[in-house]
């Protein structure tokens, strides 16, 4: 019997179609994408495979979904510049941008402390446990990762932090684009759940209004995902010789 793809693998696959589907003219701007029954039907695929696809394309900006509606091929005159990703997956490329998230999403964490409303706090907590939530699915919880930063920066009361998490797109949660050496599902989901862990300290610190240990924490984490990345890219090293 041949082996299934790993989701996350399917999910790079129908993401890959969509995305040429949208670059070659197939999808128009404006166009709305295939129902997830369709694509589901057509690909061969779970539902759960689809959303992870269509949730790569959207913080990537190649569309935008509309409650209740579906989700339609943006307009690429009105996204931002991004960093292109014609190595998406080189792991030098994902350890540039890991640095650069940790320059700037240290520092929004401390402002999300100090200037977070209750609103605030309680999108947070929610993207925080829609995580939880993603994780007892069985999911990656990309999605709901990447919505998790995204409410922190919004937190900070400054526009630029949200943006610039919109301008790096999919490129914020590599884990979509990068397995780790995590081989069986009991290990990534206990990969999951330290990395939840994590946010979970966050959370906390920008619950209690406390700056520091907000900085702290967000820091922490985000250096040991880079670790990660960092062993990972040497093991792949390594190996070549």
């Amino acid at each position: 019997m041949t082996d299934k793809p790993p989701a996350n693998n399917l999910a790079e696959q129908v993401m890959a179609r969509l995305s040429a589907d949208i670059r070659g003219g197939r999808l128009a701007p404006g166009a709305r994408l295939p129902t997830e029954q369709a694509l589901t039907s057509e690909l061969g695929v779970s539902r759960t495979v689809v959303r992870e696809a269509v949730a790569a394309l959207r913080a990537d900006g190649l569309v935008v979904t509309r409650r209740g509606s579906g989700a339609y091929v943006a307009d690429p005159a009105a996204g931002p510049f991004r960093i292109a990703a014609p190595r998406a997956t080189a792991l030098s490329d994902i350890l540039d941008v890991m640095e650069l998230r940790l320059a700037v999403e240290v520092e929004a964490a401390a402002l999300a402390a100090e200037r977070a409303s209750r609103k605030h706090v309680a999108a947070i907590q929610a993207a925080w446990r829609s995580i939880d939530t993603a994780l007892q699915r069985g999911e990656g919880a990309v999605a709901e990762d990447f919505a998790f930063h995204r409410a922190i920066a919004e937190a900070t009361g400054n526009r630029q932090f949200p943006g610039f998490l919109a301008y790096l797109g999919s490129h914020v949660i590599p884990r979509q684009r990068v397995r780790l050496s995590v081989d069986t599902p009991a290990e990534r989901r206990a990969y999951l759940e330290r990395i939840q862990a994590e946010h979970s300290r966050i959370v906390t610190a920008i619950g209690a209004g406390d700056p520091a240990e907000a900085r702290r924490a967000m820091r922490d984490h985000l250096t040991r995902s880079l670790e990660r990345y960092r062993t990972l890219a040497k093991g792949k090293k390594n190996g070549r010789r």
